[in-house]
């Protein structure tokens, strides 16, 4: 074996990483987040979790991946340890339908199907597909179904590629001889996990193995444990991302490393002991790609069907080795709201802008209550308790921002859909809106606080005016709140004729006051306060607007701001129809002068 066929193999390998990475990004983007949301609903039945973790396995090629997930959702505190240990079990047999197609290389016949049947046949076609729809397609979905059909082509031929480098070893009796160490239980365990924790995927390893295997020098009693220590060593990707996480989180890295330890344990002492009694012919028999993914596949569907009925054992297993510590609980605090924003979603931009998009509406309930409040205590009786918790929503709506800010950044790197991208977009310009919402809340605050202190009081002509004023604000906050939580585009557009009406409210208010301050009813100081409230009052509608534009943007990629509210304006009966409805249901009452 040449310092070519070494070449060879590592540009093989690395070939065959790049095409797992590809074809898995791929079916995630044309997943759109709905594993993962199937994840949070179909987990309470161990059995059913178990079927999931396989399915969702099976279908995005890794069970590292899925595990990391499942401690991202622990983590987020969205699923429970117990239901995560099914899905774990589900998801070791998943990972097996690499294997299964991978040795698909191994057919032989002469045939035209079983010809077809062979990845070096189809794998061409697939990237020929491929390639033509990335060029000429515009559609983001067309265009991820291109993408894992090249992942799959890059695959197949770095796993070509690593055959062929290997091939030369079958005649060299050294290879031979480091193979007979491997018939050692313990160091074939080894260096299988060891394989696998540096690359991070049992799947690449085990197409490393099935390589290999083309030479005729691997026999089953050398291939076996290595197997089964690639099951241990996949362990390493979940316990590297469990660092930093909450303790239940820690304890799913735990419990998936537990059950391939405990299901290696197992299987080699039962296989070693019937050994001894019957002694299997086949031990040093020659194995190729099709009896490694046979081995695979027994060795992870067993260790399920056997641990299944012991969840709860594994599960007090994690707890026994993560332990809270004494007093320890999860502590009902924003800090645990911002748990969904997990690092580990990321790798799944689809349902991570969903959990943005929760947060952003718990940012939103936030500030509207703030709102509610600051209207009470400005036009109502002043509440010093109500004032504080408008204080502390506002910090709370601050860190809000904040963090989804830095996390939608870090999002918007990602490759996203066009979709995605529009979405974070989205949320960026509305975690604004809320925030500057919650100011307003605040500036409010000062308004009432100056009334209190002076001992100032609006007149009754004054306080009713403006509770027409606030009850229009309220709404359209509501609708505006509604229409961003459900994406209801309709909801979106009664936004802007209610804000038209708002803002003909403040200049009628303002005109009634100056008549108030010419006939002495009301002082120029208390005209300041009062002119203070419409100001703020009336940039909580303007946010609203921005909110219910955005949200339209989203859907229409060609949309301009300007002209949306210009052609809004003069739509004719529907938009001056929807005004004259808000202006009727807000009217002010009748002037006294």
């Amino acid at each position: 074996m040449t310092i070519f066929n070494v070449l060879t193999l590592i540009g093989g390998l690395a070939m065959f990483l790049y095409g797992m990475n590809v074809m898995g990004n791929g079916l995630e983007k044309l997943a759109g987040g709905k594993l993962e949301k199937i994840f949070e609903r179909l987990t309470s039945n161990p059995i059913k979790a178990m079927l999931l973790g396989l399915s969702v396995t099976a279908v995005i090629q890794s069970s590292s991946a899925t595990t990391v997930m499942l401690v991202g959702f622990v983590n987020a505190g969205i699923m429970k340890l117990h239901s995560a240990i099914g899905v774990i079990m589900g998801a070791n047999i998943g990972t097996t339908v690499t294997a299964w197609i991978l040795s698909l290389s191994g057919l032989s016949g002469d045939s035209f199907l079983i010809k077809m049947l062979k990845p070096s046949s189809f794998s061409p076609i697939l990237a020929i597909i491929g390639v033509a729809m990335l060029t000429f397609s515009k559609n983001d979905k067309k265009k991820d179904i291109a993408s894992i059909l090249v992942g799959f082509a890059v695959l197949m031929f770095g796993m070509d590629s690593m055959s062929g480098a290997v091939a030369p070893l079958k005649d060299v009796p050294e290879f031979a001889e480091v193979l007979l160490w491997f018939k050692n239980p313990i160091l074939g365990v080894l260096a299988g996990a060891l394989l696998t924790a540096v690359i991070q995927s049992s799947s690449a390893s085990v197409g490393i193995l099935q390589a290999l295997s083309a030479t005729g020098a691997i026999t089953f009693g050398s291939a076996l444990p290595i197997i089964l220590g690639q099951n241990i060593g996949t362990c390493v990707t979940a316990l590297l991302s469990s660092i930093g996480t909450s303790k239940n989180a820690k304890r799913v890295a735990v419990v998936h490393l537990y059950f391939n330890i405990i299901g290696t344990v197992l299987f080699l002492t039962v296989f070693y002991l019937l050994n001894a009694f019957i002694g299997f012919s086949f031990v040093d028999g020659v194995v190729g790609a099709k009896e490694i993914a046979i081995v695979h596949t027994i060795f992870n569907l067993s260790t399920s069907i056997v641990l299944l009925p012991f969840i709860k054992v594994l599960e007090k297993l994690a707890y026994l080795t993560v332990k809270d510590k004494e007093g320890e609980g999860n502590k009902d605090n924003i800090e645990e709201q911002f748990k969904l924003l997990d690092e580990r979603f990321l790798q799944s931009p689809s349902f991570a802008v969903e959990k943005c998009r929760e947060l952003t509406n718990r940012m939103g309930e936030i500030a509207k209550e703030s709102i509610d409040m600051a209207m009470s205590i400005c036009v109502d009786k002043y509440d010093k308790e109500k004032a504080e918790q408008i204080a502390a929503n506002e910090a709370a709506v601050d860190l809000y921002e904040d963090r989804l800010g830095t996390y939608l950044v870090k999002l918007s790197s990602r490759d996203l859909s066009a979709k995605d991208s529009q979405s974070v977009s989205t949320i960026l310009h509305v975690i604004g809106d809320f925030e500057r919402i919650s100011d307003h809340a605040m500036n409010m605050v000062s308004v009432a606080e100056e009334k209190q202190q002076k001992d100032l009081n609006f007149t009754s002509q004054a306080t009713a005016e403006v509770k027409v004023m606030c009850s229009a604000v309220r709404d359209v906050l509501d609708i505006a709140m509604e229409a961003f939580e459900k994406h209801d585009l309709e909801l979106a557009t009664r936004v802007e004729p209610l804000e038209e009406v708002v803002d003909k409210i403040r200049t009628k208010l303002k005109n009634r006051h100056v008549k108030r301050l010419q006939t002495g009813e009301c002082t120029i100081e208390m005209g300041f306060v009062f002119s203070d409230l419409l100001t703020n009052l009336e940039r909580v509608s303007d946010h609203c607007s921005n909110i219910a534009v955005c949200l339209i943007q989203e859907n229409d990629e060609s949309f301009d701001v300007h002209e949306y509210v210009q052609m809004l304006k003069n739509s004719g009966e529907g938009f001056d129809g929807q005004v004259k409805r808000y202006s009727e249901k807000y009217a002010l009452p009748a002037k006294e002068f």
